[in-house]
């Protein structure tokens, strides 16, 4: 149930980890092989919601869109080693942090961040847009948590329109996703039958919130998100 209700509420506003981390932790994963089997599971939804939207990628500025999916394939990878490379003593500690963060994220792209203007033009370098979306891929390849936000914020301050920049970091996500779960696939031994049944699961819920995007109260969802996920922090903190 976690699964198809995060598929469906990614698809409406992000913040579907922070339904599918905690179930994997009640299934009794440590927080390390939560994240990763829940990177796992959801990135079959990720493509299919990233090929929704092909006739509106494009590229940033001076960036082609071929050097922003080689940026997140290459930081994408770059992430899931770092992962892969810390004990999981350190990222349970780490985690209410990451948790934290990606709320942080979240609270400020939903509710104060001010999307760029129509032809304003671009606010930063091609050359800081790189920089900046290696970052976001990095960080998306060992948590993920706020990407998305990151990186409609990086896009359209590098020029692209919002509907085009939103179309686009779907496919990065994508991207990093997929590179991070080859790695994840390779080297890190966990649950396919977890895995299989949340990836079903959150593909149905993603094509039932795509239908039901016109039909629900948004910021419904962009209260219940923060609140979930300052919830999971509060839970994660008082367990370490």
């Amino acid at each position: 149930m976690a699964a198809f209700v995060a598929g469906a509420q990614n698809a409406l506003a992000g913040g579907g980890s922070f339904l599918v981390y905690p179930a994997m932790l009640f299934a009794g994963l440590d927080p390390r092989a939560a994240n990763i089997t829940a990177s796992i599971a959801l990135f079959p939804a990720q493509v299919a919601t990233g090929a929704a939207g092909y006739s509106l990628i494009g590229g940033a500025g001076g960036l082609s869109i071929r050097a922003l999916v080689l940026l997140s394939l290459a930081g994408g990878a770059v992430g899931a080693l770092l992962l892969l490379a810390t004990p999981v003593s350190i990222f349970t500690h780490l985690m209410p942090y990451l948790v934290l963060f990606a709320t942080a994220v979240f609270v400020w792209g939903s509710f104060f961040r001010k999307p760029t203007a129509p032809g304003a033009g671009a606010a930063v370098s091609p050359r800081a847009a790189a920089v900046l979306q290696f970052l976001i891929a990095v960080y998306g390849g060992y948590f993920g948590g706020g990407i998305g936000i990151l990186m409609i914020a990086v896009l359209t301050a590098a020029g692209m329109a919002v509907r085009h920049a939103g179309a686009t970091k779907n496919l990065l996500a994508s991207m990093m996703g997929g590179s991070s779960v080859l790695v994840f696939v390779a080297e890190f031994k966990f649950d396919w039958r977890i895995a299989l049944g949340v990836s079903v699961a959150a593909i149905i819920g993603g094509q039932i919130g795509v239908f039901l995007l016109r039909r629900i109260n948004e910021m419904v969802l962009r209260v219940a998100i923060p609140l979930i996920g300052l919830a999971l922090s509060v839970g994660l903190f008082l367990h370490g």
